[in-house]
């Protein structure tokens, strides 16, 4: 009894290593391409559950995604001779498995490897043909389109479609960069410098009419004053000559006690003979 249960198991084992060797998966990520002794026998499977010869059949495995090549910042020359640092990116996939596998046997690197320089070619050739000011401030996706389009032309051999391919930046080298820092700070302390004299130019502009102004202003109003105090003298002058009309005697008194006050005010001290016209008030007669 134990012997048949023991020779059961087994033969359930061999059974699901058998079933399990025939059996593979598809996942919708991958790329899968069947090899029967070596040659292909049938590429992209759709996703699910596929079955295969055990000892005759193999299967491989490619990523079936959008891949991406981002590769360190290279040097272009433009259409002047300028010289660019470009950081550049770019995303692919495998189009055709069969082809893919026989033109760079599945090797994901070569694969990349081919494609970078296929596509570093193209921008290459696209920055010679254009200016520095047509690559920075230009129609870049033009550009970018052309290039895309020629690399797709070269990568069909490869079984690999370029999905895009993007530019990130667009720079001088470090040493062209610092002359043209110094060269746009020079620019910049030129036009500070022009700037800060127009500003004291039209500052001494400013100063000398407004000391003119002052100068009319003041005479036209010293002249103002002038003639207000000479009509407010001879106004006075006149009530003065129409009081002392009236009374004479008390307008000379008053005049007389105005002058005591002035004489006298304060704490000094006169040694003087008390005789003569100012004096007479003074006198008892």
């Amino acid at each position: 009894m134990a012997s048949r249960i023991n020779l059961m198991i087994f033969l359930g084992f061999v059974a699901f290593v058998i079933f399990s060797s025939t059996v593979f998966f598809v996942d919708q990520r991958e790329r899968i391409l069947l090899l029967r002794l070596g040659e292909i026998k049938q590429a992209d499977f759709k996703p699910g559950i596929h079955f295969k010869i055990p000892g005759f059949e193999e299967v491989k495995r490619f990523d079936g995604r959008i891949l991406t090549i981002d590769a360190k910042p290279e040097n272009y020359l433009t259409g002047r001779n300028k010289n660019l640092l470009v950081d550049s990116f770019l995303l692919w996939r495998i189009a055709d498995t069969s082809l893919y596998y026989t033109a760079v046997s599945g090797d994901q690197r070569l694969a990349s490897s081919r494609l970078f320089h296929i596509v570093n070619n193209g921008l290459r050739d696209a920055f010679a043909t254009r200016t520095v000011n047509e690559v920075v401030a230009g129609d870049r996706t033009t550009m970018v389109a052309e290039i895309l389009s020629d690399a797709n032309e070269s990568a069909k051999e490869f079984g690999i479609e370029v999905v895009n391919i993007r530019i990130k930046r667009i720079d001088f080298p470090q040493d062209i960069n610092e002359a043209v820092y110094l060269r746009m700070r020079t620019e910049r302390l030129q036009e500070a410098n022009e700037t800060r004299a127009q500003g004291a130019e039209e500052a001494e502009s400013i100063k000398s009419r407004a000391d003119r102004e002052r100068i009319t202003v003041l005479a036209e109003a010293e002249q103002k004053a002038e003639e207000i105090r000479g009509n407010g003298d001879a106004k006075a002058t006149d009530i003065y000559a129409q009081a002392y009309g009236k009374d004479e005697a008390f307008y000379a008194f008053y005049r007389r006690l105005s002058a005591y006050k002035n004489v006298f005010n304060g704490d000094d001290m006169l040694v003087i003979e008390p005789k003569g016209e100012f004096f007479d008030s003074f006198s008892t007669k």
